[in-house]
């Protein structure tokens, strides 16, 4: 399996909750690489412009009030067939369905408020990662 770079975040619910520490546990125990690290807060239009593929989905709205609402943590992993290994750590987005000792399962509350983001494929990762972070900051 090949070596990749996948973006994850911290969403504003598990920063709000005091869980980034505990993910970042989480992080370190799969054996990621965190190659990039940011604490900040998006605007509305940051927001928008992150999810704009799911801008004529109804929770659009809904979705980047909230990743706008507060701060949240962004990085840059990296390990063997990274994307897919993060999105098994998270769990799925789903709390309820996500796998007994993800993250997701242990620590998030609802579909919405499930603590954590993880890029869906290569291309969305390298988007993902080039909307938060500039060439040198991820060498």
């Amino acid at each position: 399996m090949a070596v990749e770079r996948t973006l994850a975040i911290v969403k504003p619910d598990a920063v709000k909750r005091n869980l980034t520490a505990d993910i970042l546990s989480r992080i370190h125990a799969a054996k990621f690489q965190i190659v990039a690290i940011k604490s900040l807060r998006l605007t509305k239009a940051e927001a928008e412009g992150f999810y704009a593929v799911h801008r004529e989905r109804p929770f659009f709205g809904e979705l980047t009030d909230f990743m706008s609402s507060d701060k949240a943590v962004v990085m840059v992993l990296e390990a063997e067939g990274a994307i897919s290994k993060w999105r098994d750590t998270m769990g799925a987005t789903d709390p309820a369905k996500a796998a007994p000792g993800t993250i997701r399962k242990e620590l998030g509350t609802s579909i919405q408020y499930n603590c954590t983001h993880g890029s869906d494929a290569a291309a969305t990762a390298a988007f993902e990662i080039g909307y938060f972070f500039a060439g040198l900051e991820l060498i």
